[in-house]
């Protein structure tokens, strides 16, 4: 999943890249769809992607501020004031 993420963000790079590349010689319906391809294809494959690959092994609870959790970072304050 890594990789496939590593790839496609080069391949989208280099999409709106290209894109600029058309804009800037004077073909600017190609260049604009090309860009416009590119930033869809970050927004709707590239970042759930992403975000996905990066919460898959994670519990929700961890980061959410429930009662325990907040007892846990009074106990963590409460053991660094005491050291210093």
């Amino acid at each position: 999943m890594k990789y496939i993420i590593k790839i496609l963000l080069v391949l989208i790079v280099i999409l709106v890249g290209v894109g600029y590349y058309f804009k800037n010689t004077g073909d600017h319906i190609t260049g604009d769809k090309l860009v416009g391809i590119g930033i869809l294809g970050a927004s709707f494959i590239l970042m759930p992607l992403f975000i996905y690959h990066r919460w898959k092994d994670k519990k929700a609870k961890d980061y959410m501020l429930t009662e325990e959790n907040l007892n846990k970072m009074r106990e963590y304050e409460k053991k660094k004031e005491q050291k210093s």
